[in-house]
């Protein structure tokens, strides 16, 4: 390490001896010239603009008025640029004073598109990357960034995780690429890459951003685009851009709404009435206990109705932005107070950033200087309630007059041929009261987030094509939370040291980036540009969870320390080479190492290369008024995976390392206890996953770009896939390890499409479309390719224990159901516990895995994003909906719900079911039956915007929107349950497309004003 850190000083040291060196100019006659540089559209004066005679590297740059000063002689031809501003060039003559205002390049306008350490002309660009602007964010009340995003790129997909206030998203770019390491993509913000792991006390770590703050987001798909960031980019790569300071004028603009959540649908359960009209038939029928009439209720209390309720959320932010004595700059508050429709459920952020972007030593040194911090308060509510509330019998009170569990209803031991004590001791095992849990749960978390960074560019005065970039940031995260359950309620007493939580945690995430970057046209016809640099990053996280009783002596309390870290030390280069602005080349070669492999697999090397020709610059095509952009592109390359999980046991998977026996599991010797340590399963050898990608993309343009629109195709194989694997018991501490074994495949198509149907003075209609399809393959599973080998169960259900219904298996989609299928009477109706015998073995067939059928799996098949904005004079109006084809949905709430025997438990209570077990009449759990596998596709309308912007209120300088926003609209779909659109998954993908989370999505209606100054 200490090597690196003398490599940095040695080329900070010697930029600085370049730059002390002397200079030295020849001059002719020459005479002062003088002047000041203003903005054509305000009058403002413009700071740092560059003010240059012609062919020679004689100038200067404005001062913080914008004034000038430069010797030359009379026959000079001033040139004066200035980065988004027309260039204007100008005969010097007789003048003494030349003043210049500077219009706006429109040309230059949404041109430039941000990739990794750098930035390129979007016509230029070579692999599959696409940007998205502000302009085209979803709208209505947006509390996290990922949500701007959802349906606007092809090959993305982005799913919400339900409907808690700031809960988080999965972002998937073309399908997982890993089976056990994690799926999401790198997110880079101003150029400091976040770690993607959760953070304690906090729903979604993305959360901590200001969506309000955000400019623009750059998709990198392909290796092309993202192997300049190597072990990280295996899944794609998500830059960020927040929004900066200008030169123009002072500028002040405010953003606030207010919104109503409201619940949308609910599980369908039986009503008082009706649930006593089915218990006490099957009472009759002889297939319920008599038992079940003894406590039933009188009441028809709709549980779910009492635990939401109609959620008003606010949102507001002022900022301030532009040129501050010669500096542009930028300041932001906002505040968000969003409430969930499950009740008691909260998020409040308030959130603060700055940026300054100060031009020194005569324009020399660029410096951009950003700082956010996010200050959370947190109230989860009792989630546990929502599965309660489908559960608990409707015929019951929710308040029943008990002392000991404060009046709320709980059900008593007792002898079910009697009727309950309503305060004696609780039924651990029946469901608790879906009111108190809401009650008698208070489960809250604070946070605070700081993400600072600076970014120094330095051109060599000697050599203005040479460029030194010191990029320095650093994201600190702090958080405690407590997860503390009242003694009055009556699930307290079931594991009394788990009554009182209490968690804290600290992340820390430093940078340091150094690269040159050499960009020169040499002739007429070759532009080259070298960027080659080094990256250093280190990772902490320290924490502590502690437990405990109300009663100080009670057994179980424990407390958990723990400290980890982790380093990526990188060098990196690349190549972008033009030749006659027809013939494109991008060559990325990046050198990881990470600490938490071993010293022999510490090192990674990811090289990417990209070709592309632009036809439309070609003699057969140039100066084709309908043609605007045909450019063909391709690309290969690699990028790796190192992040594997965060606890103990895989942080470093190379290391032997022990676990601690829990209180309750102490060793015996004499009359004491004492802890013992068990050594966990480790690989000596784990090292990378690698991802290999090949890209061939077509970008079109027609008419100016008025419409527009890319096709790519892809293949991406990953090798030395990072997996948890069964092994034989006693070979390495452990039935399973994590290690490398195995390859997985995604192949696809993505399509995008923009379109200016109709654009005229007063009336603008523009369209734009996605489409996505994706295959996802393993293709190998075993260190030794074994055909007999089927693969491992994987999608653990609700119901039972370690019961699951997905398998990972080589010729198959990962998470692929796994399930037997049903067999069905002349009525149609399935036979309970019927099965088709797929091997003819006979026997009971559900006792035998190999009669289970390989069927569909939870990704869809097609993605299509649509949305549309059209405006009219002041008035506009816009949508943006998703299409999701194909995806399969294992319909967990029925399979364990809307079962007969759930209405009765032999221990005294009783319980609700869902309405849908009249599709099945099944009495006992059927979990592997494929009747629950259902086809989940959808068309979902995330938004429907309906605005007014008005100039000119009260004074000639107030001008600001105001716009009323549905949000989630609607949902067209014939999956029967909740909603289609399953993401109970964690980070590493176990569970997806399994419905059992069922927080419910609310429909939004927001009204939203815009005012700027």
């Amino acid at each position: 390490m200490k090597n690196y850190y003398q490599l940095v000083f040695s080329l900070l040291f010697g930029m600085g001896v370049l730059i002390a060196l002397p200079t030295s100019s020849a001059f002719a006659q020459e005479s002062l010239v003088s002047g000041t540089i203003k903005d054509a559209e305000s009058g403002e004066p413009i700071p740092g603009v560059n003010v240059v005679a012609k062919g020679t590297s004689n100038g200067t740059v404005t001062d913080i008025d914008g004034k000038y000063s430069v010797n030359v002689d009379s026959n000079t031809v001033l040139v004066i640029s200035y980065v988004g501003f027309e260039t204007q060039e100008v005969v010097v003559g007789t003048r003494s004073t030349i003043d210049i205002d500077l219009g706006y390049d429109v040309s230059q306008l949404g041109e430039v598109v941000v990739i990794g350490y750098g930035e390129v002309d979007r016509g230029d660009v070579t692999g599959s990357v696409i940007a998205v602007d502000s302009d085209d964010f979803n709208k209505g009340a947006i509390s996290t960034p990922q949500e701007l995003l959802i349906g606007k790129v092809p090959g993305v997909v982005i799913t919400s995780q339900g409907g808690a206030a700031g809960t988080g998203s999965t972002i998937r770019i073309r399908g997982g690429s890993s089976l056990r390491a994690n799926n999401d993509p790198l997110i880079v913000v101003d150029g400091m890459p976040l770690e993607s792991r959760g953070i304690s006390g906090m729903a979604n770590p993305l959360a901590t951003i200001n969506p309000n703050d955000i400019e623009t987001f750059t998709v990198l798909k392909d290796a092309s685009a993202t192997a300049i960031y190597g072990s990280r980019a295996s899944n794609g790569v998500i830059l960020i851009t927040t929004k900066q300071g200008s030169q123009g004028k002072m500028t002040v603009s405010y953003n606030g709404n207010v919104s109503v959540g409201t619940p949308v649908k609910t599980l369908d359960v039986y009503t008082g009435d009706e649930y006593r009209a089915i218990v006490n038939q099957r009472v009759a029928d002889g297939d319920l206990d008599d038992n079940a009439l003894v406590n039933l209720g009188a009441e028809n209390t709709d549980w779910q109705n009492e635990i939401y309720e109609n959620a008003i959320s606010t949102d507001h932010n002022v900022s301030v932005g532009g040129n501050i004595k010669g500096v542009p700059m930028r300041g932001s508050v906002g505040y968000t107070n969003q409430n969930g429709i499950l009740k008691n459920n909260n998020m409040t952020r308030t959130s603060v950033s700055l940026n300054a972007s100060p031009t020194l030593l005569d324009g020399d040194l660029k410096v951009n200087i950003n700082a956010k911090g996010s200050f959370i308060d947190n109230d989860f509510s009792n989630p546990d309630a929502i599965g309660s509330a489908v559960s608990f019998d409707p015929t019951q009170p929710i308040m029943n007059g008990n002392s000991r569990y404060g009046g709320y209803f709980a059900w008593t031991n007792h002898d079910p041929s009697t009727v309950m004590d309503i305060n004696e001791a609780p039924i651990n095992i029946a469901t608790h009261n879906p009111v108190a849990q809401l009650a008698y749960r208070d489960n809250t978390s604070s946070a605070q987030r700081y993400i600072v960074g600076g970014k120094f560019d330095y051109t060599m005065p000697f050599l203005p094509e040479l460029t030194a970039t010191l990029n320095l940031g650093m994201d600190y995260f702090s958080s405690e939370g407590d997860d503390v359950v009242d003694p009055l309620a009556s699930w307290s007493e079931r594991e009394p040291a788990q009554n009182i939580k209490h968690y804290e945690q600290t992340r820390k995430n430093n940078l340091l980036d150094f690269y040159l970057n050499y960009s020169k046209t040499i002739g007429a016809d070759h532009d080259l540009d070298l960027t080659a640099g080094y990256s250093y990053q280190h990772f902490h996280v320290s924490g502590s969870d502690a437990n405990r009783s109300w009663v100080e002596l009670d057994p179980g309390a424990d407390t958990v320390d723990y400290k980890r870290e982790y380093f990526l030390v990188s060098f990196f280069g690349r190549m972008n080479y033009t030749f006659k602005d027809k013939y494109l080349v991008t060559a990325t070669l990046r050198n990881d190492r990470s600490s938490r492999f071993g010293e022999e697999n510490r090192s990674g090397l990811f090289p990417a290369v990209a070709v592309a020709w632009k036809l439309n610059e070609e003699g057969f095509l140039a100066g084709s008024d309908f043609l605007s952009e045909l450019k063909v592109r391709a690309g290969w390359g690699q990028t790796g995976q190192q992040d594997i999980g965060d606890d103990n046991k895989s942080y470093y998977p190379y290391i032997p390392t022990y676990t601690g026996s829990q209180q309750g599991a102490y060793y015996q010797f004499g009359s004491a206890f004492y802890p013992t340590q068990r050594p966990n399963a480790y690989d000596a050898n784990i090292k990378w996953e690698t991802t290999t990608t090949q890209n061939i993309g077509l970008d079109f343009g027609f008419l100016n770009g008025r419409f527009s629109g890319s096709v790519d195709v892809y293949k991406r194989e990953t090798e030395d896939l990072i997996n948890e694997i069964p092994i034989a018991a006693g070979s390495n501490f452990s039935n399973f390890l994590i290690t490398n074994v195995g390859t997985l495949e995604n192949k696809g198509i993505e399509v995008g499409l923009s379109a200016g149907i109709i654009s005229t003075p007063d009336f603008n209609w523009e369209v734009s479309g996605n489409l996505t399809y994706n295959v996802n393959e393993i293709t190998k599973l075993t260190q030794i390719d074994d055909p007999s080998y089927p693969g491992y169960n994987t999608g653990e259900i609700d119901g039972g224990v370690g019961n699951n219904v997905q398998i990972n298996s080589v010729g198959h989609a990962t998470n692929t159901f796994y399930l037997f299928s049903q067999v069905y009477d002349q009525d149609g109706m399935p036979i309970e516990g019927l099965y088709v015998d797929k091997t003819g073995e006979g026997g009971v067939v559900s006792g035998n895995e190999l009669n289970k059928y390989y069927l569909t799996n939870p990704a869809p098949e097609y993605l299509i994003g649509v949305s549309s904005k059209v405006n009219y004079k002041g008035f506009d109006f816009s949508f943006s909906g998703r299409f999701n084809i194909g995806n399969y949905v294992y319909n967990n709430n029925a399979s364990s719900k809307a079962l007969y025997q759930n209405l009765y438990n032999q221990a005294g209570y009783t319980a609700n079911i869902l309405t849908a077990v009249e599709d099945t009449q099944f009495t006992n759990a059927q979990y592997w039956s494929d009747i629950y596998l259902e086809d989940a596709s959808f068309f979902r309308m995330d938004n429907i915007t309906v605005g007014y912007s008005f100039d000119k209120i009260l004074t000639e300088k107030l001008n600001g929107r105001v716009a009323f926003t549905v949000q989630n609209a609607f949902v067209i779909t014939d999956y029967s349950g909740l909603d289609p659109e399953i993401n109970s998954g964690s980070k590493l993908g176990p569970n997806v497309g399994i419905d059992n989370s069922i927080y419910p999505r609310p429909r939004t209606y927001m009204l939203g004003l815009n005012l700027n100054f």
